[in-house]
């Protein structure tokens, strides 16, 4: 059920599979590319960092999608990781991916285009997305912050549901985008990790995640369970309800979110 619903985007911009065990995923070529964002035009530019630019493009006669062209050779890892995740994963409340390019060593990911750009936006206008990108010109009401957060929590349950068991491992409120609709859906699966039996165990792994969001017990011990991404979730909570940034750098130590949920987690 969930991939016949899921895949109603990729049906709808028509693509097929040209290679690997894709849902709808197509492997575009660097002219397909450049044809859709207008050659690399500044102007579609939604979002900027350190992975590399997201454009916003047009596909299969005028299909908006989002582009991301990652330029750093140490992202290869993400860029690998992301494919393998988002070509295999269909969810209402997951961003879905409708191809890539890795023609001449290019890292180029298309994704369904958000409308109303990132959570942390929406929330307090921070981010490149408040602009051409992001439809909504009024606050979010208090219903429709509880349903993103009720969407959130959907996508992140799904993940630690699957057979493979998977770690989001970088929850935040940027890798929460919102369609035209305000459907809330998780993005940016490149530090993710698998395990079949995390639930009776954990993954030790290298410390790979935005400080503000991070799991404690993660940070001193570096063994990953899925209750990692369910503590920023829970500082992402944190933000929804108090309409607050969790790092506010012109408040005093301790004063911001950052240094309230540190008290409570000293107090326990």
């Amino acid at each position: 059920m969930l991939e016949s619903t899921n895949n109603a985007v990729a049906a709808k911009l028509g693509v097929t599979t040209n290679r690997k065990s894709c849902l709808g995923c197509q492997n575009f070529t660097i002219p397909e590319i450049k044809c859709a964002k207008n050659n690399f035009s500044e102007s579609l530019l939604i979002d900027t960092g350190g992975f590399g630019k997201v454009y916003k493009g047009t596909i299969n006669d005028g299909v908006l999608v989002a582009i991301k062209h990652t330029h750093t050779k140490s992202s290869l890892a993400e860029f690998e990781t992301e494919i393998e995740m988002l070509t295999k994963l269909r969810h209402p409340h997951l961003v879905s991916m409708i191809g890539y390019c890795e023609e001449q060593n290019e890292m180029i990911m298309v994704y369904e285009f958000m409308g109303n750009g990132t959570l942390q936006s929406l929330l307090f206008g921070i981010g490149t997305d408040t602009g051409p990108s992001s439809s909504l010109l009024v606050p979010l009401t208090w219903k429709q912050h509880l349903e993103a957060s009720i969407g959130e929590a959907r996508g992140l349950d799904y993940l630690h549901s699957t057979d493979r068991g998977i770690i989001h491992r970088d929850v935040k409120t940027t890798n929460i985008l919102l369609d035209d609709n305000l459907v809330t859906k998780m993005a940016d699966f490149g530090l993710s990790k698998t395990d079949p039996e995390f639930d009776r165990t954990h993954v030790s792994t290298a410390v790979r995640r935005s400080f503000s969001y991070l799991d404690p017990e993660y940070f001193r011990r570096q063994q990953l369970t899925e209750k990692s991404d369910v503590y920023s979730f829970g500082v992402v909570l944190f933000e929804v309800i108090c309409t607050r940034p969790v790092i506010n750098p012109t408040l005093p130590k301790y004063h911001g979110l950052s240094g309230i949920r540190r008290r409570v987690y000293d107090v326990g």
